[in-house]
């Protein structure tokens, strides 16, 4: 099986850094937003962006995977929430995610983040934020590889090809 790796741990690092500032940009500061992360990855990737507020500007932006965000007291109602996840492909865990918000409050605004889109959607959903694009056919896999969730390196890489 063949493995491209489009991102290694300094170019997930610059990423990272890059959709913090549109996040900040996009939501007029940091005042009102909430991170809330989809799944593991996305709670990984919600909870580095709060890091780096964290250390890079001493905010503290409430983070929280977002089916625990109810029980850890994140509050959503009147907020910008950025829904993040990994990879963006059919477009369902997003609808999904938007329908666990709704339950949990009444947001201002929602935005998705993703590391990559990877095309393919199958509901219209579009990403506020993206890390890269990088379509794929049906037949590749994009492996998200992240430290905190185990792996040796952070890296992104896409596996696979024609059937």
């Amino acid at each position: 099986m063949s493995e491209h790796i489009i991102m290694d741990e300094v170019a997930l690092h610059r990423c990272i850094v890059r959709l913090s500032h549109e996040i900040e940009e996009r939501c007029e500061g940091l005042e009102n937003v909430v991170l809330l992360g989809m799944k593991a990855g996305g709670g990984a990737v919600a909870r580095r962006i709060a890091d780096y507020f964290a250390r890079s500007q001493d905010t503290l932006v409430p983070c929280a995977g977002l089916e625990e965000a109810e029980t850890c007291g994140v509050l959503t109602d009147g907020k910008c929430v950025v829904l993040c996840d990994t990879v963006l492909y059919t477009g369902k865990t997003a609808i999904e995610g938007v329908e666990t918000l709704f339950r949990l409050g009444r947001p201002a605004r929602i935005q998705l983040l993703v590391l990559i889109d990877r095309g393919g959607r199958k509901l219209p959903v579009r990403a506020d934020f993206v890390g890269k694009n990088v379509p794929t056919s049906r037949h590749e896999r994009v492996e998200v590889r992240l430290k905190e969730l185990g792996a040796a390196a952070d890296a992104i890489a896409i596996t696979g090809g024609k059937a």
